[in-house]
C-alpha cells in the first residue's frame, strides 16, 4: 500500500506515513498470544537450577535474588509444579548448574560468570564424587529432593553458562518424544530465559511459568522485569502457577 502511494506523497510524507502506521499497529492491541495446550506424552516440565545457592536463604546468591524469590513465592510455586507433574504423569526434566575445579581456569567470562566463580556459586569438588554435595550450594533444595530423586525425573548434564547449548537437555527431550516444554526455575533473565530461547530455536513449543522463577535485583538492574518482557515476546504463552497446575490436571483428566 505504501508503494502504491509513494509517487503521490509530498517529500517527507512517506516517512511520516510509515512512522504513523507502525505507531498505530503497536497501539492496536497486545502482542498475539499463541497459547499452549498440554498434551499428554508430548509435554514436559523443565526446571532450571532448583538449587540451594539460588533458592535457600543460606545460598550465596540470596542477597541479590532473595527479595524476588520471596515476592513471587518462587520456592512454593516450583514445589506445586513438581507435585502436579508427578500427580499427572507429566515427564519432569531438571537442568542443573555445576562448576567443577577445572571450570575455574576459564580465561573468558561474562560479568555474571565472573561473579558466580568469585562467590563459589554451584561449586562441586569433583565431577563424579558426590560426598560433599549434600547440603551444599549446588545441592537441590531439600523440599524438592523427593521429586527429583524419585528415579523418574531426568537430570541432565550441567549447563555451564546459562543455556542448554552446553548440556544434553535437547537430546534428552527429543529421545522422550517431547515437543512442548513448560519452563520454571532460576534465574529468570539468565538460565531460565536462555533455556527458553534455545528451545524455541530448536523447534520446541515453549511456555514459561511467570511466578515460578525470580531474578537478581541490583541498583538500576531488575532482572525479573527484563525477563518478563522477553518471555512475553518469545514464548508461546506465559501463565502463573495456579493456571498451569489446573491445566496439568485437566489435561490428565483429573
Amino acid at each position: 500500500m505504501i508503494k502504491k502511494f509513494k509517487s503521490i506523497l509530498a517529500p517527507g510524507a512517506l516517512a511520516l506515513l510509515v512512522a504513523t502506521t507502525l505507531h498505530v499497529s503497536a497501539k492496536a492491541g497486545d502482542l498475539p498470544d499463541p497459547g499452549f495446550n498440554i498434551v499428554q506424552g508430548r509435554t514436559a516440565l523443565l526446571v532450571t537450577d532448583p538449587q540451594n545457592d539460588f533458592l535457600s536463604p543460606n545460598g550465596v546468591a540470596w542477597g541479590v535474588v532473595g527479595k524476588s524469590v520471596q515476592a513471587n513465592g518462587t520456592v512454593a510455586h516450583i514445589d506445586q509444579l513438581f507435585a502436579a507433574a508427578k500427580a499427572t504423569d507429566l515427564p519432569v526434566f531438571v537442568s542443573p548448574h555445576y562448576y567443577y575445579p577445572h571450570d575455574h581456569g576459564w580465561k573468558v567470562e561474562g560479568a555474571l560468570e565472573t561473579l558466580m566463580h568469585k562467590i563459589g556459586m554451584f561449586d562441586r569438588k569433583h565431577p563424579l564424587k558426590v560426598d560433599t554435595l549434600d547440603g551444599s550450594g549446588a545441592d537441590w533444595l531439600d523440599r524438592y529432593k523427593k521429586y527429583i530423586d524419585d528415579g523418574a525425573t531426568v537430570v541432565t548434564s550441567p549447563h555451564k553458562v546459562f543455556g542448554p547449548e552446553t548440556n544434553d537437555l535437547v537430546l534428552q527431550l527429543r529421545k522422550r518424544g517431547i515437543e512442548k516444554v513448560i519452563i520454571a526455575g532460576m534465574s529468570a533473565n539468565l538460565c531460565t530465559e536462555s533455556h527458553m530461547r534455545e528451545l524455541v530455536e530448536q523447534g520446541f513449543e515453549v511456555m514459561v511459568v511467570s511466578d515460578a522463577t525470580a531474578a537478581a535485583q541490583l541498583p538500576g538492574l531488575d532482572g525479573y522485569q527484563a525477563a518478563l518482557t522477553n518471555f512475553r515476546m518469545i514464548a508461546s504463552h506465559v501463565a502463573d502457577t495456579q493456571v498451569v497446575v489446573k491445566n496439568m490436571h485437566s489435561a490428565a483428566g483429573n
